[in-house]
Parts: structure tokens; C-alpha cells; sequence
């Protein structure tokens, strides 16, 4: 185009820079010599053209520069502010995502989107909620994109009427039919113990592709159907979608909880060899823990050293697996055995030391548990203490375990003692 000599114009840089965006990392210099071009042809204003190289920047891990532009730009619209949410949303700043957001005249259904995905990334998922209802209070129109991350967001806090809501908005205005949003839809009434609402919206989706197989897969299996999240995987491989590698986690998964050993042992090696999938760290835990949680202790050990490179090659969720098998089970000397390993390996996860702690206790060992409870303490370590979350006319509360901080604890306290009482009072 430049050797010929045809003039360009604003419209002419935006779908260059997002190929480079495309082609990062390999197209980071070519993405700078177009921004050297945009500067010769006087187009550094221009909004689409900012917007595209804030999301160059942005994805190139290089935002300070992607604020840069921001602030030199003058005319900063709804677009330049929305590229600059995003920017910070993906690289999961979102103090510096939510200032921008704050300060921007005008924000639009897309605007808001980056910034309820950008709480959704960091897992903020009261606040992705939080947001929403401000978004409503506006008067906002909802797109798909934050449907989708609300419903992400009920489905972990088991927010089930804030979900039921969105499904009965998306059918409303015949959004039910977008694939990621009915995905989202599957995902949500499994996490919330509503199976068959979950099968109801996938057998509806007309094209399934692998997310939307396995968001059913997975919630099946997460309610405790290890046989209908079999066959749904048979179903899936004979429809033609090939299963990947979240496929196999969660059948897997479905196999542990179910003590299907042998299916589950079956599945791992017809991952590869049938299905084309190199087996992962995931994929072997699962293993582990599946013989683990079965009492074969000793085979899971020995799994974990002739497929994994041993316990150093593996991080707490296998050795947390095996650990707990062996007090389950009071097989004491894997145990001992993994816990030296551990020791030599330097780890300090609190739950490795309050497993082993609790194995020599249970076990009579009383001068290693000593040993182990003085680590403890010396090197004073805290249990992340447990969460409960429930929803009250559509507000989520949190309480941690040992937490007084909300305004009605000593209230709900009382409730507790007196039902506690009562229950003790029925017994005798």
C-alpha cells in the first residue's frame, strides 16, 4: 500500500495493530514500526487507533505505556476509557482499572463489561455482583459478556436466585441461544445442586462444543453422578467433539469420588493413546488422589515416583492427597516416609504439617507429632480459616470461621447456643 502510494486514513491502522496484537509475541517490533507510522501520518489521536494500541500495550504486558497514550490523548471518549478498563482488567490491576472507570463521563454496556470481567478474573466475585446491581441501578442494558461473567460469579458463591434471575433476563431478550452464555448457565445451576435445570439448558444448546460438554461433565460429576458423567464423556467422544484436557480432569474427578479405580486407571491411559491428550500435573494428581481416597496408598506413592519424577516434582494438592490417605487409612509408615521427604524438600505449606501432625498423633507416635506442632509454631504458621457463604433476598454474606466482624455476629452467636441447647436437651 505504501509502495504504491494509496493514501491511508484512521481506518486503515486498527486492523493492522490488532494482526500484531494476534501475532504477540513475535510481532512486538512490527507493532512499535506501525505505531511510528500512525505518528508520521498524524493519526495519534485518533480514537480507535489509541484504543488499539492500548490493547496492544496492554497484551504486551507494557500498560505503563498503554497509560501513556491514555493521558496524552485529549479526547478521551467511552472507547479510549473502555480500552484503558481492559488494559488494567487483564493484567488484574483492578484498583488502577476501577479508577479509570470511575472518572470516565460516559460508559456503555461494553465499558461495564470490562470492568465486571476484570473483578471476575481476580476471582472478586461479590464485587462482580456488587457491580452489576450499580449497572442496573443506572439503567444500563446488560450484554452477553456480563451475563456471562454474573453468572460465573453466582456459581461460585451459590447465588442461585441472582443466577435464576439472569436466566429468566436472557430468555426475556432471547439471549439463552448464545452458546457461552448457556455454558455459563450449565455451570451455574450444577454449582448450585440444580442437576436437572443444568441438563435442561445444555440439551438445548444445538451446537455443543467442548466447554459446554464439559460444563455438564463436570457438574454430573461435582453432584455425585460418576455414572452419568461417564456416559455423557461416551456421548461426547461419539458426537464428534473431541474431549481435552479438562474433559479428562473431570472424569477423572468423577471416578475418584465414585472409587471407580479401574475406570479411572483406564481413562488415564486411553487419554493419549485414543484420545490424543498428554497426560498433565492435574491429570496424575487426579490419579493419585484416586488411588489415594481407594486405600492403595503404597500405589499411589509409588504413581507419584515413576509418572511424576517423585514428591519434589509435585506440589501440595498430591502430597496433601497422599497425606491424608495415609491418616484415613493409618498407614503410618508412607506416611513418616512422604513426611521426611517433605522435610528434606523444605516445605512449609501449613496443611502438609496439621496432616502429618494429626498421623503421628492418631498413630501414638507422641515425639514426632511434638516434633512436627513445635514446627508449627516456630515458624508460626496459620490455617486459612473456613468459609461459609449463603444468600439472603438476593445479598450474598461470607462468615470465616472465628470471625466477628459482621454487624449481627453476636446475635447469630446466641441463635447458635440455643439451637445447640435445644439439640442437647432433645438428646438426653
Amino acid at each position: 500500500m505504501l509502495q504504491n502510494g494509496v493514501a491511508v486514513n484512521n481506518y486503515t491502522f486498527p486492523p493492522l495493530i490488532k494482526a500484531c496484537i494476534a501475532l504477540l509475541p513475535s510481532s512486538n517490533v512490527v507493532g512499535r514500526l506501525v505505531h511510528g507510522h500512525v505518528v508520521v501520518f498524524g493519526f495519534r489521536d485518533d480514537p480507535y487507533v489509541v484504543s488499539a494500541f492500548i490493547e496492544f500495550y496492554s497484551v504486551s504486558r507494557e500498560v505503563e505505556h498503554a497509560r501513556v497514550l491514555f493521558d496524552k490523548t485529549t479526547k478521551k471518549d467511552v472507547v479510549l476509557g473502555t480500552a484503558m478498563v481492559d488494559g488494567y482488567g487483564k493484567m488484574g490491576n483492578v484498583e488502577k482499572a476501577r479508577e479509570v472507570f470511575e472518572q470516565m463521563p460516559d460508559r456503555n454496556a461494553v465499558s461495564w463489561s470490562a470492568m465486571i470481567a476484570a473483578y471476575s478474573r481476580v476471582s472478586d466475585f461479590k464485587e462482580v455482583l456488587a457491580l452489576f446491581a450499580e449497572m442496573q441501578k443506572e439503567g444500563t442494558k446488560p450484554n452477553e459478556s456480563v451475563l456471562v461473567s454474573v453468572l460465573t460469579a453466582c456459581a461460585h458463591l451459590g447465588a442461585f436466585a441472582q443466577g435464576l434471575w439472569v436466566h429468566s433476563y436472557a430468555k426475556r431478550f432471547q439471549l439463552d441461544s448464545n452458546p457461552i452464555l448457556a455454558t455459563a448457565l450449565v455451570d451455574m445451576y450444577s454449582k448450585c445442586g440444580c442437576v436437572e435445570s443444568a441438563l435442561s439448558v445444555f440439551q438445548g444448546i444445538a451446537d455443543k462444543d467442548a466447554g459446554a460438554w464439559n460444563a455438564m461433565i463436570c457438574g454430573v460429576a461435582l453432584n455425585g453422578d460418576a455414572e452419568k458423567s461417564l456416559e455423557l464423556f461416551y456421548q461426547m467422544a461419539a458426537s464428534g467433539t473431541k474431549p481435552n484436557e479438562t474433559t479428562f480432569v473431570a472424569v477423572l474427578t468423577a471416578c475418584t469420588h465414585a472409587k471407580m479405580v479401574q475406570q479411572g486407571l483406564w481413562l488415564f491411559e486411553e487419554m493419549s493413546s485414543s484420545y490424543g491428550v498428554a497426560p498433565k500435573m492435574e491429570h496424575c494428581a487426579c490419579v493419585v488422589d484416586l488411588l489415594s481416597r481407594a486405600g492403595m496408598v503404597e500405589e499411589a506413592e509409588k504413581f507419584i515416583e515413576e509418572n511424576m519424577g517423585g514428591l519434589a516434582a509435585s506440589d501440595a494438592n498430591v502430597w496433601g492427597a497422599l497425606l491424608n490417605a495415609c491418616r484415613i487409612h493409618k498407614n503410618i509408615h508412607v506416611g513418616n516416609r512422604v513426611w521426611k521427604k517433605l522435610l528434606d524438600m523444605g516445605i512449609s505449606d501449613c496443611g502438609s504439617h496439621v496432616l502429618t501432625y494429626n498421623i503421628y498423633r492418631e498413630a501414638g507416635w507422641e515425639a514426632d507429632a511434638k516434633q512436627v506442632r513445635n514446627r508449627i509454631e516456630e515458624i508460626g504458621m496459620r490455617k486459612k480459616p473456613g468459609c461459609s457463604i449463603i444468600e439472603v433476598d438476593n445479598e450474598v454474606e461470607e462468615f470465616l470461621a472465628g470471625d466477628h466482624s459482621h454487624p449481627q455476629a453476636q446475635e447469630m452467636c446466641r441463635l447458635l447456643d440455643s439451637i445447640l441447647k435445644m439439640g442437647i436437651s432433645e438428646h438426653f
